[in-house]
Order: C-alpha cells, then structure tokens, then sequence
C-alpha cells in the first residue's frame, strides 16, 4: 500500500506517507487501510489531513545572503559565527531561525530543509531544499557523492603536490567533544591542491568527497597542515618556520578558522540540469592573505 502511494505523491517521502497511514489520514476508497492493505484495480486513494510543522523553532528575521532561489531550492552564503541549528548553548539566532522567517513552510521539511551543515566559525555555500521532494533529492545526491563541495582554507605549511587524505575519521578517544583520525572510524576521503602559498603558509583548494563531522579540519591538521586560527585541531599558536613576531602576532589574532565554503555543484532536483555557484573569500581571509603577503 504505501509503495503505491509513495508513487503517487513522489513529493513525499515514503516514511512520510506510512505516518499518514498511520494517522488514518491517507484512505482508500474513503476507508482507513493498514500499510499492507493489498489495492484493487478502481480504488481510489485520498489523504485528507492537516500537517503541522516539524519544528518547534521560532522564526526570526535575521538577514541572510542568499544567492540563488527558486520553488525548490535555495543557495545561502553563511556568515562567519551563525550557528545552523539551534541546541544547547544556542537556542535561537541560528540559520534554522533565519530559514523560517524567510519562508514559513520550511518548518514542515526536516531540519527546515537543511541538507548538511558548515560549522559555526567556517563560512560559505550551503543549499536548503524548499520542498520534501527536492531534500529527499539533495540527500541521495549526497549519498552518492554527486553533490561537489569546494572549500577554500588558510594553513600553516607548503604541500610540495597535490594531495588526497584518504583516512577514517571518528570520535576523539579521549576528547569527546573532538573527532580525529582513528583506526576504527567512518571512511573520509579529503582532496587538496595549492592554491597560493606565502611565507611558510598557503591558501589551499580542498574538496569532500565524504562529509564527516569536522572533516577538513581534522584531516589537514592530521596531514601536518593545521588551519589558521583553527583553536581546536590546529594553529591558533602554530606558526610556519621563520616567521616574524610580527606574523605571529597576526596568525594569533585571526580567531576563527580559516575555511570557507567557496564553490558548490549539484544536479538540479527538478530540471536535472548541472548547476554550480561560487562565493568569494570573506573579508577577514581577504585581509590575511594580504598580511601574509606583505
């Protein structure tokens, strides 16, 4: 029954249909059915039911940059310090916030439509899906790595080629609020390339084929070339040889890792069409790389 179903409202999701069920919102023949109810040919299958919304979150007009939208899809360039999702410590002035004062209906898709997330401190492209059809879309794509993901990251270091950081990544054993390369950890596969280098430290192009909690920077700071001002995996104090006092007196006062969400390429969940956007760097990276350059 709910296989049928999920064929004939394809905008939602499976689980979705078998809640209606369920419910006893979705009918055959104008009758409540089980999820194995085997279907005649000539019945007819109807949902009748008001949905609430899937968050309790309040909207909030915070102002969001947002580079391309339409009916299903939405592309946001996050700024440096927004929290994606609300929780401890953080109950409101998150991207979910922001999300649900721009367009209320996203409180009925999971996590506001979110698809994956950048960390508080790491800035750049993110995309939202505006309908169930087009998340349960992003997600496969994801799932199947076709969504490409281009970062941009400050570090202390030269890498002498091109790199791909084939390494699992999972929970710290120790610190727990951390992740790390371990033995026993989910497979996370990292490609970097130089972009610009500068004083024993470089501007580096780095793309996920995997998505792993604090993936980037767990594996460059794994690979000997931790992140400028990354405070927890990396070079808040860690300086290149040979640098100036004054140079470190910059690396030391950058607070927030130097990584940004550049570049983002994705299959168009209805027109199925390639589509890519671009970010340029943030100002405070902008100006480092200028200091580093001086």
């Amino acid at each position: 029954m709910d296989l049928v179903a999920a064929k004939q409202f394809s905008d939602y999701s499976r689980g979705h249909i078998q809640k209606w069920i369920k419910n006893g919102d979705l009918l055959v023949n104008n009758q409540e059915v089980k999820t194995k109810h085997s279907l005649q040919l000539n019945d007819v299958i109807s949902v009748d039911f008001w949905e609430e919304p899937q968050l309790g979150d309040q909207p909030e007009a915070i102002p969001l940059d947002i580079i391309f939208e339409d009916e299903e899809i939405m592309i946001i360039n996050k700024s440096v310090g927004m929290v994606v999702h609300p929780g401890s410590g953080n109950p409101d002035g998150t991207l979910v916030n922001a999300l649900l004062a721009h367009e209320e209906s996203l409180g009925f898709l999971p996590r506001a439509g979110i698809v994956h997330r950048l960390d508080k401190d790491t800035s750049g492209l993110m995309v939202i899906a505006k309908k169930e059809s087009a998340y349960l879309n992003l997600i496969e794509q994801l799932k199947e790595r076709s969504v490409k993901r281009t970062y941009m990251a400050i570090v202390v270091g030269v890498p002498i080629s091109n790199k791909i950081i084939n390494e699992p990544i999972g929970r710290h054993p120790k610190i727990r609020t951390k992740q790390a390369v371990v033995k026993n950890g989910k497979e996370a596969i990292t490609r970097v390339s130089l972009s610009e280098s500068f004083q024993g430290y470089s501007l580096l192009r780095v793309n996920l084929e995997t998505g792993r909690t604090h993936q980037i920077r767990v594996h460059l700071s794994h690979a000997g070339y931790p992140i400028v001002g990354d405070s927890v995996y990396g070079a808040r104090k860690q300086f290149a040889p040979g640098s100036t006092e004054g140079l470190k007196n910059i690396i030391s006062s950058f607070t927030r890792q130097a990584l940004h969400a550049s570049e983002l390429e994705l299959i168009h969940p209805s027109s199925e069409k390639l589509v890519s956007f671009e970010a340029d760097l943030p100002e405070d990276m902008s100006t480092l790389i200028g200091q580093l350059k001086d």
